[in-house]
């Protein structure tokens, strides 16, 4: 599609990079099951790996399924290109590989997805990488965290487990002045209800699994580059401002200017890490997204009925939905996620950890499972499960304490969901 930026978001999710199959008129884009790419000389070839000419070589790298998918969403989110990978925990380490060595770090918010928060604390520590966990909502001591060794800040626009909404605007002031990305996880809140470039936000990270996906059927990662941070101005990120040996001293930077970080990700991230997507990975995905906003604004819906439902009964102690009027972050809401706070939220049950155990046995329409944003409404108990890895004092920070339970509220009729929930609160309780 030309001039994309004319285009409404309901347009963008069904047509953006796609068009008919050129070979076939195929109107769906196909799943091009296919390893390798032939050449057409080897002077094609030659260009191809220089870098000099863009096409397709090997699916590790490139595939036109998976480059259809790429282009849609770097399009949804504002973004100049995108790099598609096997998982959004493979995204997270795609984003920092060209940013980050050993020993550089990364600022990250306590409020992030368990895994992430062990991912940044534990795993990244093998590739001499560190993190400094801080409450975001403090700008003070964001400032305070950064030091000459920081080379990205991190965070979630909509956090899991509870909710919160982050205030992008403010913490990417604080990197712009300090001359250093943010990286945004966008995962819970999807570019229909935020798009964290226009918030000043440098890169943005998806596990595609979730609410793009929509339908619990393959895992997926994106890292969308918003082609806006100048990564040879302070000499901090080699990786893509100096000469790269395997390319003959090409300057990521100098070469391809707003897509460096793009053309990186692919010719050193994927080809190096091996992060790939497969490409029916990508065509279920692709078909997930054309119906994006349709099912956001259902999830919202049912989110906010049954929120308010929640924070009414008597046996839960308190809600963290931040599109409830109590929320302290819902004046937040209208500005960083316009169109609602999504469908991510915890609630606290009165009798603690056995209660909420009992409550999550108890239910028949909510699935007790280890993923969010699917169209079915799902439960977990994270502090016993997807966060048990992290210490109570962690647990807590990331709104995961042992009393609390997740919910990811699909798209079902919201009255037949709050009878599950009423009916499991009773045994729950009891």
């Amino acid at each position: 599609m030309s001039d994309t930026e004319s285009y409404g978001f309901d347009t963008l999710q069904i047509h953006a990079g796609a068009a008919p199959d050129p070979a076939t008129g195929a109107r769906n884009t196909p799943i091009y099951q296919s390893t390798a790419f032939v050449f057409r000389d080897a002077e094609h070839a030659a260009a191809l790996f220089n870098l000099q000419e863009v096409g397709f070589i090997y699916s590790r790298l490139t595939n036109p399924t998976v480059a259809v998918l790429q282009e849609r969403i770097a399009t949804l989110e504002g973004g100049v290109g995108a790099v598609c990978c096997s998982s959004g925990h493979a995204a997270q380490i795609m984003a920092l590989f060209p940013l980050m060595r050993p020993g550089k770090n990364v600022v990250a918010s306590t409020r992030l997805y368990g895994g992430t928060v062990t991912q940044f604390s534990q795993t990244i520590k093998r590739f001499g990488w560190s993190a400094k966990f801080v409450d975001f909502d403090d700008l003070d001591a964001v400032k305070a965290a950064i030091d000459d060794d920081t080379q990205a800040i991190f965070g979630e626009a909509i956090a899991n487990p509870g909710g919160y909404i982050m205030d992008v605007r403010a913490v990417a002031d604080v990197a712009d002045a300090a001359g250093i990305p943010l990286i945004i996880d966008n995962t819970s809140a999807t570019p229909y209800l935020c798009r964290p470039i226009e918030h000043g936000a440098t890169l943005v990270v998806h596990s595609t699994t979730k609410y793009l996906t929509g339908n619990g059927t393959v895992t997926g990662g994106c890292v969308v580059d918003s082609g806006k941070f100048d990564w040879g101005a302070s000499g901090k990120f080699p990786s893509l401002s100096e000469p790269e040996p395997a390319y003959h001293g090409l300057k990521f930077a100098e070469t391809f200017g707003p897509l460096a970080f793009t053309f990186h990700g692919i010719a050193i991230g994927l080809r190096d890490l091996g992060m790939t997507m497969n490409p029916q990975a990508a065509h279920y995905t692709l078909m997930g997204v054309e119906t994006l906003s349709l099912r956001m604004d259902r999830h919202v819906e049912n989110a906010e009925k049954i929120a308010n439902w929640l924070e009414k009964d008597a046996r839960v102690d308190f809600v963290t939905y931040a599109g409830l009027k109590s929320s302290p972050y819902f004046d937040r809401v209208k500005t960083v996620c316009p169109k609602g706070a999504g469908a991510l939220f915890t609630f606290a049950v009165k009798g603690g950890y056995e209660a909420c155990v009992k409550l999550v046995d108890s239910l028949e329409i909510f699935s007790h499972v280890a993923n969010l944003g699917d169209t079915r409404s799902l439960i977990i108990h994270s502090a016993s499960t997807t966060h048990r890895q992290l210490t109570a004092e962690q647990q807590e920070a990331a709104g995961a304490a042992p009393n609390v339970v997740r919910v990811s509220i699909g798209i079902e009729d919201a009255d037949d969901l709050i009878r599950d929930l009423d009916q499991a609160l009773s045994k729950a309780v009891s």
